[in-house]
């Protein structure tokens, strides 16, 4: 059995669909990220999943219960993780927790309270104020609250928004250690290196699945072809190639250039022209998870 498996969700605010006919399935102890820009629709999906919101239409289960009737048995059995930090500052972090220990009914509590705290490394870290805690520090706190109930899934809406790239990678390593030991884990970032942490990604624009997949088959699947340039003026360079008709894209990756293409003969005939300049050294190169995201926001993205 699926943990999530539903088909057609669809919420409308007032005259505005936000969430247009998605369907997902994400099996048991599998990572999925899903992805999309601002206002595609994720957090709003992920509200309908945990219960928070009822769909206009569609229909399917999350951890076996239906998504429609049995919302208050979702919101028990998953661990939902916001955007911005939802926790008691004026609280010490063991004082949060046992405040969620509380609302789950977890016995003995003290004792449950005392095992995430071990789990999540934040023993040392019991009698602090949540207010006086970095952003790593409070994601690892959200996180813990999330989990001290052992739920069987875990969605999280962008969790690493804010936070260092050390704590990201903690807090990666964190998710792949309870998706190894069984949990469920859709997750919403931005970032691409965070979706290339996933099994599986899923991106939504304008409220509509776009692409799926492993990232592998979402980059080949695609079509795009990439050449990368070096040396010479690549600011002045970027500015002649912009705009040619079989140019889709040209974006600056540190001392290099990306010019992206989905039609190879259109591209060829564009960049021919710039190769013979020996200032410029052009090799094809591999298309990366950004450029194709990049692509699908420019394709599907409505204002």
């Amino acid at each position: 059995m699926t943990a999530i498996d539903v088909t057609g969700l669809t919420k409308r605010f007032g005259r505005r669909t936000v969430v247009d006919n998605v369907s997902l399935s994400v099996e048991h102890g599998e990572i999925v990220g899903f992805l999309g820009p601002n206002g595609s629709g994720k957090t709003t999906t992920i509200r309908m999943l945990c219960g928070l919101l009822t769909p206009d239409a569609g229909s399917g289960s999350c951890l076996g219960y239906d998504v429609r009737r049995e919302a208050s048995k979702i919101k028990q059995a998953v661990g939902y993780m916001t955007q911005r930090f939802s926790f008691y500052e004026d609280l010490t972090i063991g004082e949060n927790l046992d405040f969620v220990a509380r609302l789950y009914e977890l016995k003995p509590r003290s004792a449950q309270v005392a095992r995430t705290l071990d789990e999540l490394g934040l023993t040392d870290r019991r009698d602090q104020l949540a207010g006086t805690l970095s952003g790593g520090w409070k994601q690892r706190l959200a996180l813990a609250a999330c989990v001290m109930h052992r739920p069987r899934l875990l969605l999280l809406d962008e969790p690493t928004a804010g936070v260092d790239p050390k704590a990201r990678r903690e807090f990666w390593d964190s998710i792949h250690g309870l998706a190894g030991q069984g949990m469920t884990v859709l997750v919403s970032t931005h970032y691409m290196d965070e979706a290339e942490r996933c099994h599986r990604i899923v991106y939504i624009s304008s409220g509509k699945v776009i692409a799926r997949g492993t990232v592998d088959e979402v980059v080949a699947n695609s079509g795009l072809i990439t050449f990368v340039v070096r040396g010479g003026d690549l600011a002045a360079l970027h500015a002649r190639l912009e705009g040619l008709d079989g140019i889709e894209q040209v974006a600056p990756f540190g001392a290099t250039l990306h010019v992206v293409g989905s039609d190879a003969g259109r591209l060829e005939a564009a960049i021919a022209p710039f190769r013979n300049d020996h200032a410029y050294a052009w090799s094809r190169g591999e298309t990366s998870l950004e450029d194709v995201f990049i692509q699908l926001m420019g394709g599907n993205n409505r204002p």
